[in-house]
């Protein structure tokens, strides 16, 4: 997408079906250091070092979270949100333009 950014409705269910096209790209970018084990991307925390096993998320439906913190998401958009430090509609909205799809209803 090019151009200001649109008011509007985001239609959250649309980005989350994008980002589960391409949920391993989504959560590689989201959360650079990790590794893939079985259908789960297990990374190490954007907001503290740790070792590698306490972070996770489904690379089909991005639900996962920080699990010695207690911080959950329960999907693409949720993750971005949580990764970012944004709203989800904010997040929804860049991790939409990153995916090429319309973000609004």
């Amino acid at each position: 997408m090019s151009g200001p950014r649109r008011s509007g409705r985001v239609d959250f269910a649309r980005v989350n079906e994008a980002a589960s096209r391409h949920g391993m790209a989504v959560l590689q970018g989201l959360f650079p250091r990790g590794r893939l084990e079985g259908r789960e991307w297990v990374f190490i925390s954007p907001f503290r070092e740790n070792a590698l096993g306490s972070c996770k998320a489904n690379i089909t439906t991005g639900k996962g979270g920080d699990f010695s913190r207690g911080d959950r998401f329960g999907d693409f958009v949720g993750a971005a949100a949580w990764a970012s430090g944004l709203s989800q509609r904010d997040a929804a909205i860049r991790l939409a333009e990153s995916l090429g799809v319309d973000p609004f209803e």
